[in-house]
């Protein structure tokens, strides 16, 4: 008995070493996870670069209700990560989130499918110059369902992908290799690369072969996505949701109101800490007391009337940690820099509606036989971002670590900077194409042929959109990495969520300036900036002009902001060994 009980407890302490040398998470995990992202970019992407050409061409929708339709899609696409990450951060967690919000996703994608597929979902074809018949309620209908069913699993997706893919990193393990910040620039190169492939082999079958195949094609591709996903289970690193994030914040700011008539005590270390009940979400590290937004602090204050006891777990709507304090405090600083993101995106977002049709208009022929599809002409964005992705990681970071000392090379506070100011140039650049293009259409006399090819190159507008995508490459990167970065350990999916807001907003911004210019500037004559039939009379240059000046003063905003920003401090746990104490090390966020 003895011998086969010393066995047993051999073979259960093999077991345990076993699973010890097989932890979870790392790069194995990626696989499965960009396999989620890169169809879910191939399917947004695919339908989202040639949707002004659905729009006008299959529906017949005017252009401006077109360009607006589509600005609308993609702030509503943007904004439902919210729901999504609170649902994750809550009480899914972020793998039943993603599994969940894909399933609708496909969906969808399939009712798209369908809608593409079948002549009784589409106006009539019109040939030449004939009045068309516009989609009828019912048909946009359709259309407008599949969207939304789009968006909403876009927004269990997003904030949880990137988020679920970061938690695979353990930076607080020395034995791991790679940083957060390697992981964003992967992410963002395999988001680079399914957009690549959905610009130009997508919208080249759609606008060649037919829109049913060309949405097809990413349907089938979002199905094998989610079945990859879900195979590799059993190796991801799961970390458990903490409870409502929302709710805690509140908590902090209503125990705040209520001690607010409270003398400030003088010395930080009197405010009240737990370790034990902070545990959950500061897996990372504890949150540590900053001087600022002293008003939050009260609510860490220790009064009679909270009847504390010890090894009693106060009421959170009485009393809160410091480390619950500075999550609030924390969301509330992101939200200046966070912001500052938005008029970039609405400046990009101009590539997907009047660029295009700039595009349209010229000659795009690389051969006698072969045109470059309007709709793929972001391929030049994509291929400088994954270019300055490629650049930024393995020549700029190593080039500027030597002057820094940072192991990221800048900030991403000094990332984001540098794309503001390339975004600047890109629309500034657009104006005088623009002026550049018209002035063709006058010497060949095609003002008033809207549908007759300017005897212009296309290449003409390949400057505006590589600065773009160099700009998104410097600015969306470190945007995402600050919110990642600077967000409370127990937000992360919800500051992902922060970063597609902000993407929303802009869309949202781009929709209500092309609503405000295209009404105002309209004169008695019918002239118009953004003219609905005939781009050669408007004033599309002044459109490009108005948002690079607000560019430029939103640039001013972000520096006076990244200037007084504070990072969150953090007392990091180092573990060495299983057997060895652990090691608390305070620094800022701002990882090396």
């Amino acid at each position: 008995m003895e011998e086969q009980s010393k066995n047993k407890i051999s073979e259960e302490e093999k077991q345990l070493h076993g699973k010890r040398s097989r932890p979870k998470g790392g790069l194995i995990t990626m696989p499965f996870i960009f396999a989620n992202e890169i169809c879910e970019k191939l399917a947004v992407v695919g339908f989202h670069a040639n949707m002004i050409s659905y729009l006008t061409t299959q529906l017949h929708l005017p252009l401006t209700k077109a360009a607006n339709t589509l600005t609308n899609f993609g702030g509503t696409s943007s904004l439902t990560p919210l729901l999504g990450a609170f649902v994750a951060d809550s009480f899914a967690g972020r793998f039943w989130t993603i599994t969940f919000a894909s399933i609708i996703y496909q969906i969808g994608m399939t009712l798209l499918t369908i809608s593409a597929i079948l002549p009784t979902l589409r106006p009539p074809p019109c040939k030449g110059e004939e009045v068309c018949v516009v989609a009828d309620t019912a048909q946009l209908s359709v259309l407008y369902i599949a969207l939304l069913l789009g968006a909403l699993g876009s927004g269990g997706i997003r904030p949880c992908v990137v988020a679920f893919g970061a938690d695979q990193f353990d930076e607080s393990d020395p034995n791991q290799t790679t940083k957060t910040w390697n992981y964003f620039n992967w992410y963002y190169f395999c988001m680079g690369a399914a957009a690549l492939v959905a610009v130009t082999v997508l919208v080249y079958i759609q606008d060649n072969v037919g829109w049913g195949l060309g949405l097809g094609i990413p349907t089938v591709a979002m199905f094998l996505s989610v079945i990859a996903f879900v195979g590799g289970f059993k190796l991801y690193r799961h970390l458990d949701p903490s409870g409502s994030p929302f709710t805690r914040l509140i908590q902090v700011a209503v125990a705040a109101f209520r001690k607010r008539k409270l003398m400030m005590v003088s010395d930080p270390t009197l405010l009240y800490t737990n370790d034990e009940i902070d545990a959950p979400i500061s897996l990372g590290g504890i949150l540590t007391h900053t001087k600022h937004m002293s008003f939050l602090d009260k609510a860490a204050i220790v009064t009679e009337q909270d009847n504390l006891k010890p090894g009693q777990i106060p009421n959170p709507w009485r009393l809160t940690t410091v480390h619950r304090v500075e999550e609030l405090k924390s969301v509330i600083r992101m939200g200046p820099i966070g912001a500052s993101g938005i008029l970039l995106i609405t400046a990009y977002a101009q590539q997907g509606t009047f660029s295009l049709q700039q595009a349209k208009t010229m000659n795009r022929h690389l051969t006698k036989s072969f045109q470059i599809p309007a709709g793929s002409m972001s391929v030049f964005t994509t291929i400088a971002m994954l270019s300055t992705i490629v650049f930024y990681d393995r020549v700029f970071v190593k080039i500027a670590r030597k002057f820094t000392g940072l192991e990221r090379g800048i900030t991403f506070l000094h990332r984001m900077g540098i794309g503001f100011v390339i975004s600047i140039v890109a629309t500034l650049v657009a104006g005088f194409v623009e002026i550049k293009r018209k002035r063709v259409a006058i010497e060949h006399g095609l003002l008033d042929k809207p549908h007759t090819m300017v005897p212009i190159s296309f290449l003409w507008l390949v400057p505006q959109y590589s600065l773009h995508g160099i700009a998104e490459a410097f600015m969306s990167i470190g945007h995402l990495e600050f919110f990642y970065d600077q967000a409370p350990e127990s937000m992360r999916s919800t500051a992902t969520a922060l970063f597609w807001m902000a993407i929303s907003i802009g869309n949202y911004v781009s929709t209500l300036l092309v609503t405000l210019v295209h009404r105002f500037s309209a004169k008695p004559d019918g002239s118009n900036w953004l003219p609905d039939n005939n781009l050669n009379r408007g004033r599309l240059e002044y459109f490009y002009w108005v948002i690079t000046v607000l560019q430029a003063v939103n640039l001013v905003y972000y520096l006076w902001c990244a200037k007084i920003y504070t990072y969150k401090p953090v007392q990091v746990h180092h573990i060495k060994e299983d057997t060895s104490p652990v090691n608390n090390e305070l620094q800022l966020s701002n990882k090396n």
